[in-house]
């Protein structure tokens, strides 16, 4: 183990050289030591800190069961002192460790803009990767891990960006409150929910947040666009429970408990969801049209000119239900008398009820429906100065290629944050090749992203928080 100076040293070398040594390991108490590669020494920074990032498992099972992202809050904390701020930490549950520093910007009278993002990881089963999910590990141009998209990549980019803008002795244009939270893969409920209700001053002054899932390149058809995110869909995770006798392994039991369980499950599973448009879905329909030079007017069609973006963008157009976990006995010659199925439903901004209704019509009223954990929908317009900045930070960047706004399927803390009214929008600017499947990776094997792409938006980041 490195003493916890080790960070420390580390970061001090970045700070004085823009480069660390290769060999000088990084952790804190009861954590593993992170090792940077050799081969990182000649790495762009923005690369650098995402793979250490991604060196700290910082798995997030639900349900309270987690690693914890202490020592990756810690290493956040490191690198903000660094650049001479004052980081502040919120630990509401031990482990579960929040992170914030506020940047001055040049003009106090202009609201402030969070840039936040979550240090904690989806767990990766290491036997189904074709690399240490863990290792950080940068290979062809390409860094891999978990977390390489969701979103340790974007957490870096905040850094670095931050970073650049105060090493050149520059400030913002407006005060930049950086904030890394806990717990956001399970909701956010150890994390953000109570970041925004325990600390609300580490957000005074400001009106408007940035985080994850949007910004990056799709293809459409052999045309780039990227896509902007100004909403995302309403969060319902639910619990079925169906019940039924015990008894004996080898007896006749036509009302089994795991029998009935699994109808419901397929026939929600499988159930296939009518469109639901917003005005966000609409604008961006309209969009990929022009892009495609189709006349059809059918959104799955249209998705379909997105290719490896389609399942992504067809899943934000309607309400989805998927089942994510079953359990149910404890023995091979037992029938239980429980059986459970855990689904992850997401739908869009303001039907939650009557979703909750049609759901329990598809199950059937034998099955028990448990709402585990519930969050809004978001969904802002497409127009004003930080959009407008945002869109002419790609464009100066990368001329010419269209931005299209996007109501994103999954969630972030910008839920969190609308309680203190403010708006949130996803921009984690990225520009891909197009035959990555980016969007398949969330949450997927084999998590990466080349590091060309992070350079990429660490620079698009920058011009956007000198300008805006």
């Amino acid at each position: 183990m490195t003493p916890r100076g080790g960070i420390r040293n580390r970061l001090r070398e970045v700070r004085a050289t823009g480069m660390p040594s290769a060999n000088i390991g990084v952790c804190v108490p009861g954590s593993v030591t992170v090792m940077p590669n050799t081969a990182d020494e000649n790495l762009p920074e923005v690369a650098r800190v995402a793979a250490d990032l991604i060196r700290f498992d910082t798995s997030n099972y639900g349900e309270g069961k987690a690693n914890g992202e202490r020592e990756a809050a810690e290493y956040v904390g490191e690198y903000l002192t660094s650049l001479g701020l004052t980081p502040e930490f919120y630990e509401p549950i031990p482990r579960r460790t929040n992170v914030m520093a506020r940047v001055p910007g040049r003009n106090p009278d202009k609201p402030a803009l969070v840039l936040h993002g979550h240090l904690d990881v989806v767990p990766a089963i290491a036997e189904a990767w074709s690399v240490d999910p863990f290792a950080g590990i940068i290979k062809d141009g390409v860094l891999w891990g978990r977390g390489a998209v969701d979103m340790k990549n974007m957490n870096a980019m905040i850094l670095t960006s931050i970073a650049e803008l105060l090493r050149a002795g520059e400030q913002p244009e407006r005060d930049i409150i950086v904030v890394m939270f806990a717990d956001e893969e399970a909701g956010g409920s150890e994390g953000s929910q109570l970041v925004v209700t325990h600390r609300p001053e580490w957000f005074a002054g400001a009106t408007e947040a940035n985080s994850e899932v949007g910004g990056y390149s799709i293809m459409v058809d052999d045309r780039r666009a990227y896509l902007l995110q100004v909403g995302e869909k309403a969060l319902l995770w639910i619990r079925l429970r169906a019940t039924g006798p015990a008894g004996h392994g080898s007896r006749l039991q036509p009302n089994n408990a795991v029998t009935r369980l699994a109808e419901a499950v397929v026939a929600l599973g499988r159930t296939e969801w009518p469109i639901a448009l917003t005005d966000t879905t609409r604008e961006l329909l309209e969009g990929l049209s022009a892009l495609a030079e189709t006349d059809s007017t059918d959104p799955d069609e249209i998705a379909g000119h997105t290719g490896a973006a389609e399942g992504f963008i067809r899943s934000t157009l309607r309400t989805t239900t998927n089942p994510t976990v079953l359990a149910a006995g404890y023995k091979h010659n037992v029938i239980p008398d429980t059986a459970e199925a855990l689904i992850d439903v997401r739908v869009i901004p303001g039907t939650e009820d009557v979703a909750l209704a049609d759901i329990q019509g598809i199950v059937g009223d034998d099955i028990t429906i448990e709402i585990v954990h519930q969050d809004i929908g978001l969904e802002v317009p497409f127009a004003g100065e930080l959009v407008q900045a945002m869109v002419g930070a790609l464009g100066a960047h990368d001329p010419g290629v269209p931005v299209i706004p996007y109501l994103m399927g999954g969630g972030t803390d910008n839920k969190a944050l609308s309680r203190l009214g403010i708006a949130g929008y996803g921009f984690a600017p990225l520009r891909l090749p197009a035959d990555l499947d980016f969007t398949g990776m969330f949450h997927g094997v084999d998590e990466r992203v080349p590091v060309d792409a992070l350079v990429f938006g660490q620079k698009v980041l920058t011009d956007l928080l000198r300008t805006y």
